[in-house]
């Protein structure tokens, strides 16, 4: 009689669970309009990959999917708003390397990214590019070098914010290269970019969709990107492993998390979708035009990529001695 009660309970358990999934499932697509949030200002790499996959998921799903720009504290605001936002389905966010697996390491925050934010999938990457304006008077990495050797302290670089792949990336060369630059923090891209534009900061390790074109007029001077090989829009560009730091490599990347109380069905259909997504041969072009790499992951994968980035970056915040505490 014990043994039929126990079958019978755990069908009934069974049956339970099939009906709940069934029922979080029909609460996909949301009802309401989705809001992706970005934690950077208009105008930027993180902006133009969000616009572009946020379109096809609209498309997708039959249903709006809004951007939402919400730049400052290198992106960790935005990061804090996601973790506290309401787990229905419909906010999820375009998250990046400096909240999820920097700033961790750098400051105390409001949210925890491996408590309160739920892996979805891989989004974009790319490796960033050390820029200068025409008056630094330098033409190549090596020539950079020396002036910031020669001038400690006066060279400084432009970054997304503090904890930011940018800043890192500027960390990172700072210890390879036995120089000290100064690090200057912006909320975004853009307004990074403008200001090297016009000669308000020496240096940016930029994205390559906001600082291409300028490369290409010859307002900016691209002295080497940050990836292992020459991406294939810079093929002139050597990397900083080539021009005399081998191993030197800070890949910026962005991927989407959901608040981790989101039921897990809905987590799975969001990573069902922004795969589908990111495959699709049109986002996948516009990205490569854009200088992006689609990276669509598992939600299992991204779980595993986003801890490896963060034991890296932690021992680069250690080295440098970066953290407030």
């Amino acid at each position: 009689m014990k043994k039929r009660t126990l079958i019978q309970a755990a069908a009934l358990a069974a049956t339970s669970l099939a009906f709940t999934g069934h029922v979080l499932a029909q609460d996909f697509p949301p009802k309401k309009p989705v809001t992706m949030v970005v934690g950077f200002a208009p105008g930027g790499a993180a902006d133009a990959a969000a616009r572009l996959i946020a379109k096809k998921l609209g498309e997708n799903i039959g249903q709006s999917v809004v951007v939402e720009n919400k730049g400052g504290a290198g992106g960790n605001i935005a990061h804090g708003q996601v973790a506290n936002a309401v787990a229905d389905g419909s906010v999820i966010l375009f998250g990046s390397v400096g909240p999820l697996a920097i700033a961790p390491h750098l400051m105390k925050l409001n949210y925890d990214p491996f408590k309160d934010l739920a892996p979805l999938s891989g989004g974009v990457n790319f490796p960033n590019v050390l820029v200068a304006h025409k008056g630094a008077g330098v033409k190549n990495l090596q020539e950079f070098v020396a002036l910031a050797k020669k001038s400690p302290g006066k060279v400084d670089y432009a970054s997304t914010g503090a904890g930011s792949a940018s800043h890192l990336a500027g960390e990172l060369f700072n210890q390879r290269a036995g120089v000290e630059m100064v690090h200057v923090p912006y909320k975004g891209g853009a307004p990074a970019l403008q200001d090297l534009l016009g000669e308000r900061v020496t240096s940016y390790f930029a994205a390559p969709p906001t600082a291409l074109p300028h490369v290409q007029t010859g307002k900016l001077i691209p002295l080497a990107t940050t990836g292992l090989t020459r991406p294939a829009y810079m093929p002139d560009i050597p990397t900083v492993a080539e021009a005399g730091y081998p191993g030197f490599e800070a890949l910026n990347w962005y991927a989407f998390v959901a608040p981790s109380k989101t039921p897990e069905p809905i987590l799975e259909r969001w990573n069902v979708e922004i795969v589908k997504a990111l495959n699709d041969e049109g986002v996948k072009k516009a990205l490569n035009d854009h200088g992006l790499t689609p990276q669509p992951t598992s939600r299992k994968e991204l779980a595993a990529f986003i801890k490896k980035e963060y034991d890296q970056w932690g021992r680069v915040v250690k080295e440098r001695k970066l953290a407030d505490n």
